[in-house]
């Protein structure tokens, strides 16, 4: 592995306010090695995302019924659009786990050889017991075959289709997910767009944080978190490119996402933040969901062409999959940023996304923010810029009417930085703050925007332009 490093010297002068670091100078410093910031996708679904006959018995499936495309094609999107990962989810259906074993799989094994350049993880967006979907990552090896379709003929809701009660508790899913946890190696399910049947404002139907919680305390190496930003965020688009100003960002059909985001993760102090405060290691994503694009008539931007999910990693299959169940993790709309570090420091200690720092003396914890916004322009056209960067910090609390609630009343924006506070180094935008020196035990998260005046993520209206209304957010860094 390659030592080699690119050093920043961030200079403070005494006579800034009480935030500044104690000390004249702080290195700032960016590993330069195997692992970089890998760019993906875990929610895409092609072909054999099927219709049914149920007519017939079994029920036939209809292939393309669902999503139009081979699995090389989205592969190949992929690959134009900047991705360096994916993972093919197809959603099931009566008898789906012969299809996936019998034709999807081989045909994704083709798709790998014809673009190598992405790496393409197998997988199914599943169709949880008691709730909605998740994505369901398989880890890469000899028996991924096999995994998933243990996984999909045993568990998965719809397999007995038009019988999906006989799976719809959630004893059924516990018992599937204590199964996962059990497997070697295990796979991940990251549950896909939370609240997209919430009727109100922190007001959840089939996905609560409830069963969340439950899930996780059943799988706790399989669980890894929830979609931030979800798919189908072309909804506002025709086909031509014109809006549709009657149309849902996202088909959040009840209540809507807040920039994009859903409501989960995108208010501060709410569910995310929740779990967080229990000391919980919770991570969000982003992806396309993507069916069809909305070129053809549907809903959808290419894998890659308007989320992005990225991950700390070398590339290859298990490191991927390492850093993704790990939280290295950050995510972004619109190509916003491309890179992103969060270093949270204590003299020579440091910690970054995904990772955690103990406090252990009376000495400050210095947050060391870098991001970078691509050269190119994003595939819009546009070249978007990064206006104002929110730092936020949440306190474990581990209070459990705070848990039946879904709040964390101590997480808040602590500084929010404009284009005058951070400094131009070797081409990253790099701020820094110092945290109290009582800080107590939680973590810090960052988010950044192109919208300079919208200081929480506002509601989105219909028929909202999705190319104007940009959004990053980090995982978090953990203080014990």
């Amino acid at each position: 592995m390659s030592n080699k490093y690119t050093i920043f010297f961030v200079v403070f002068i005494s006579s800034c306010s009480t935030n500044s670091p104690k000390s004249s100078d702080e290195e700032f410093i960016i590993p330069e090695g195997e692992r970089t910031w890998l760019a993906g996708d875990h929610h895409v679904h092609g072909k054999y995302s099927a219709k049914w006959n149920l007519e017939t018995t079994p029920p036939t499936p209809i292939l393309f019924g669902d999503a139009h495309y081979f699995t090389a094609l989205n592969a190949a999107m992929a690959k134009m659009h900047g991705l360096d990962w994916m993972v093919t989810t197809d959603h099931g259906g009566p008898g789906h786990s012969k299809l996936n074993l019998e034709q999807a799989y081989p045909e994704l094994l083709d798709s790998r050889k014809a673009i190598p350049q992405v790496l393409q993880f197998y997988g199914m967006e599943f169709d949880m017991p008691s709730a909605r979907h998740g994505s369901l990552i398989i880890p890469k090896s000899d028996k991924e075959a096999e995994q998933l379709y243990q996984i999909e003929s045993k568990f998965n809701r719809r397999e007995v289709s038009p019988n999906e009660y006989l799976r719809g508790t959630q004893a059924f899913m516990i018992k599937a997910l204590e199964h996962m946890q059990a497997m070697s190696p295990k796979p991940i399910l990251a549950v896909n767009h939370p609240a997209r049947q919430a009727p109100r404002l922190n007001t959840f139907t089939k996905v609560t944080p409830k069963k969340m919680r439950e899930w996780q305390d059943a799988a706790p190496n399989v669980i890894t978190g929830m979609t931030a930003i979800p798919g189908h965020q072309a909804a506002s688009l025709n086909p031509d490119g014109s809006i549709d100003s009657t149309a849902e960002r996202a088909e959040y059909y009840g209540y809507p996402t807040h920039g994009g985001t859903d409501q989960m993760s995108a208010i501060v102090g709410g569910v995310w933040d929740s779990f967080l405060g229990e000391g919980r290691k919770w991570s969000v994503t982003a992806v396309s969901d993507s069916h069809a694009h909305y070129t053809e008539g549907r809903t959808d931007f290419w894998p890659g062409e308007y989320a992005k999910t990225y991950v700390y990693a070398k590339k290859d299959y298990s490191s991927v999959l390492e850093a993704f169940r790990a939280g290295k993790v950050f995510i972004t709309t619109g190509d916003l940023i491309d890179s992103l570090f969060v270093f949270v420091s204590q003299g020579e200690r440091k910690a970054q996304i995904g990772e955690s720092l103990t406090n252990k003396n009376s000495d400050p914890l210095v947050v060391t923010i870098a991001f970078k916004s691509p050269k190119h322009k994003n595939f819009n056209g546009d070249s978007p810029r990064v206006v104002r960067v929110d730092l936020i910090y949440g306190e474990v609390l581990i209070d459990q009417k705070f848990i039946e609630q879904n709040i964390n009343p101590t997480t808040k924006v602590v500084k929010r930085f404009y284009s005058k506070d951070w400094k131009d180094k070797q081409g990253y935008k790099v701020m820094t703050f110092t945290l109290p020196a009582n800080t107590k035990k939680g973590y810090i998260r960052v988010r950044g925007t192109n919208l300079l005046n919208e200081l929480e993520p506002e509601v989105d209206q219909k028929g909202e332009n999705p190319w104007g209304d940009l959004w990053f957010y980090s995982n978090p860094v953990y203080i014990k």
